[in-house]
């Protein structure tokens, strides 16, 4: 029997070894076809006499699986909404049986009769994990990595994920993972018992056949009679021990803001209470009632969809040829230069690294020794591969040894004079091919070009700190910026394996100009006399990972001085608010600095002690009594000041992709994933919705909520912004 996705051979012992090798894909993923081939493996195996066992992995070198295509479930969404209109029971229904496909499929296959093994020899996502879940043996490679990360992109695992986990191991650990969205090490998913064994990949096919020549069962441990929990019975002591705590780790985790999370918990709770197959079919209703939420749709677009589209390039320009990045220069071995050093290095490329001495340079280069160090630590990375990625930089303060240098990236000062001289000297030694790059947080590109002596080869790349962590990368445009310098941005982006968005040349961009605003209004409920502690809350209430009292001491308190004076500088006093450069100001003048100084609007004590908020911000402003406070307006405030300004950045054409305001924004800042992004958040409530309570929202506190006129003409049109703006193609830059 012959398929196109998969081979199957049967040895001597009548062992059938399955490998899953997609033609033309660099990654396994579920399709349709595949899980039409599976279907027709598992009748296969049941059918042959001579078959008493197999083995399913993957002919991928270090990846089993990635999970769903997107296409596949892109297509569900287009077809369930298509029909809704026409037939909405009937639509809820082929919904209800298409996502109830792949966990009847995996149910198929482990009561089919014969024992399964999965041999997980690399990434293993998803329904894949699922798919292993349901085998009846598992065995993976050492360094392989696996996980059930549906909650990130707004769903849950819906192929058998959320019952036989905590079948397995530990309620407790289990909603931890499930809710988390966690990916596990081989090691740590057999402490968990989710695997059987962790072996050398080599040797991986061959214990798997050892398992199965052992005489392995093929009734799984839930199907035998007298089948106990790991934690026990939902209702038993144990039980009553672990179900309050529950609804703690759900509210820290989410706030109540994902309806993924949410079915979580009620599908592991419900269905610890039923045998198997009910409980799978509780989980096929949440998994299809989760589907259907606003939540659920922006997510998917904009975190597996858009984000999967721009890290595969939707807006480098088609008419430039593939660069070839071997070398690059980054002028600062700074906080953000040695950053950058670093995931170049990681990236493999040859990196030089300058600063104005020897010592800053090397302090530059010991970043990445660091950073290095601790994943050796952690197991992460081996002696060698860390003395590779630091063989790669070189720390000098000689600009010419940028004289063969594919591309710089200047990470100097925020200053436009430094800037500038720094741009003059490399200059002077770059070929003339090379691509100019700065990594400049608010200072408009158009202008810095004008140092260089060629601005089509200059380009913006704003990068966020800190640079190791954060995956979102700026492409900023300047008037003059060509296509071949932003398809050589956007290769080095690739090659780091960051997220990419590009954005036309303003003050600030597009990521800096919405967490200003976030900031800002921050800076105004304090004025207001809002009780510091409810700000902070309420902005994670609103599903920000960060509030903006604790952002803004991140991203340090003289910097925000320094963007105002600049700012005023450049457009007028009237640009900046009196009442917050008068704290801005003041917080310098005490020192209060942020976390590096020890001290911003949070205390930060020696360790282990944790910070706290400053209790002199309560005597800078008269305070207002907590209850007299509208809680969850202070939430809207957060999001729309934020939304509003995606809004303009927009309307005046600086992002002209709403993927990218989407993406960027919740890469970028963090901004409520369950929004599906800035963007999202307008187009998941309505643009008539949003432009309502912009209008509540500046009657009770200013201008600055009014809606812009864009918006008010959409409202009036019942228009979107995706269907406004539909996402543009790679053939030019940005327009």
């Amino acid at each position: 029997m012959s398929y196109e996705n998969f081979t199957v051979e049967t040895d001597g012992d009548g062992i059938a070894l399955v490998t899953w090798d997609m033609p033309d894909r660099s990654m396994n993923v579920f399709t349709a076809a595949v899980m039409d081939e599976i279907d027709r493996i598992v009748d296969q195996v049941v059918a042959d006499a001579a078959i008493k066992g197999a083995i399913i992995t993957s002919g991928k070198k270090g990846s089993f699986t990635g999970g769903a295509d997107l296409k596949m479930l892109s297509g569900m969404f287009a077809s369930f909404e298509a029909k809704k209109r026409e037939d909405k029971d009937a639509a809820i229904q082929e919904l209800f049986d298409g996502v109830g496909r792949m966990s009847w499929l995996w149910r198929k296959l482990e009561t089919c009769g014969k024992p399964f093994v999965a041999a997980i020899n690399g990434t293993c996502m998803g329904g894949g994990l699922e798919l292993a879940l349901a085998c009846h043996g598992r065995v993976a490679a050492a360094g392989a990595r696996m996980g059930l990360p549906e909650v990130k992109v707004g769903i849950f695992p819906g192929a058998g994920g959320t019952q036989r986990v905590p079948r397995l191991t530990d309620t407790q650990s289990a909603l931890q993972m499930l809710l988390k969205g966690s990916t596990l090490s081989a090691e740590k998913a057999k402490g968990m018992k989710l695997i059987d064994a962790v072996v050398p990949e080599g040797d991986l096919v061959a214990r798997a056949r050892e398992m199965l020549n052992a005489g392995l069962s093929p009734v799984q441990p839930w199907d035998q009679k007298g089948f106990k929990l790991p934690s026990g019975p939902v209702y038993s002591a144990q039980g009553a021990q672990i179900w309050p705590a529950v609804a703690s780790l759900y509210r820290k985790e989410t706030a109540d803001n994902y309806p993924g999370a949410r079915a979580i918990v009620k599908c592991v709770y419900e269905g610890l209470l039923l045998p198997i197959d009910a409980a799978l079919r509780v989980e096929q209703r949440y998994f299809t009632e989760v589907l259907q939420t606003t939540e659920a749709a922006m997510m998917i677009r904009s975190l597996f969809v858009s984000l999967q589209e721009l890290n595969k390039g939707a807006r480098r320009p088609a008419n430039v040829p593939a660069s070839q990045l071997t070398k690059v220069g980054i002028v600062g071995a700074g906080f953000m230069g040695a950053g950058i050093a670093y995931v170049a290095a990681q990236g493999g490329l040859d990196v030089v690294l300058i600063d104005r001495d020897q010592d800053a340079a090397d302090k530059g280069k010991a970043h990445s020794k660091a950073l290095m160090e601790k994943l050796v630590g952690q197991g992460r990375a081996t002696k060698e591969q860390a003395e590779a990625v630091l063989a790669r930089i070189t720390a000098t303060p000689d600009y010419d040894a940028l004289k063969d240098a594919d591309l710089v990236v200047e990470a100097v000062f925020e200053d436009r004079d430094v800037k500038a001289e720094v741009t003059r000297k490399v200059a002077a030694v770059l070929p003339k091919t090379a691509i100019y790059a700065s990594n400049t947080s608010t200072i408009p590109i158009t202008g810095l070009a004008e140092a260089f002596d060629d601005p089509e080869r200059f380009i913006g790349i704003h990068f966020f700190s800190p640079v190791d962590r954060m995956m979102l990368t700026e492409g900023i445009l300047g008037e003059k910026t060509g296509d071949e310098a932003l398809a050589v941005a956007l290769d080095f982006v690739r090659a780091i394996r960051k997220t990419p968005i590009v954005v036309n040349d303003t003050r600030g961009f597009f990521a800096n100009r919405c967490v200003l605003r976030y900031m800002s209004e921050a800076y105004d409920m304090l004025v207001e006399g809002v009780p510091p502690a409810m700000i902070e809350n309420a902005a994670k209430f609103a599903g920000m990972p960060v509030g903006p009292l604790a952002l803004n001491d991140e991203t340090a308190v003289d910097l925000s001085l320094r963007i105002m004076k600049a700012t005023m500088r450049d457009m007028g006093d009237d640009s900046v608010d009196p009442r917050h450069f008068k704290l801005v100001e003041q917080m310098n003048g005490d020192g209060r600095l942020g976390r590096k100084a020890g001290m911003g609007f949070y205390d930060y004590p020696a360790k282990p002690a944790k910070k706290s908020l400053w209790p002199g911000l309560k005597q800078m402003f008269e305070q207002q009594p907590a209850e007299s406070i509208d809680f969850e307006e202070l939430k809207q405030r957060f999001l729309a000041t934020m939304a509003l300004e995606a809004a303009r950045t927009m309307e005046e054409g600086v992002v002209v992709d709403p993927r990218e305001a989407d993406v960027g924004s919740i890469l970028g800042f963090g901004y409520a994933p369950y929004t599906g992004g800035t963007i999202s958040y307008i187009d998941g409530m309505g643009v008539k919705a949003f432009v309502a309570l912009c209008e509540r929202l500046a009657d009770r506190h200013g201008e600055r909520f009014q809606p812009t006129p864009l918006l008010r003409e959409m409202a009036e049109k019942g228009e979107s912004f995706y269907g406004r703006f539909p996402p543009k193609t790679p053939e030019a830059k940005a327009a």
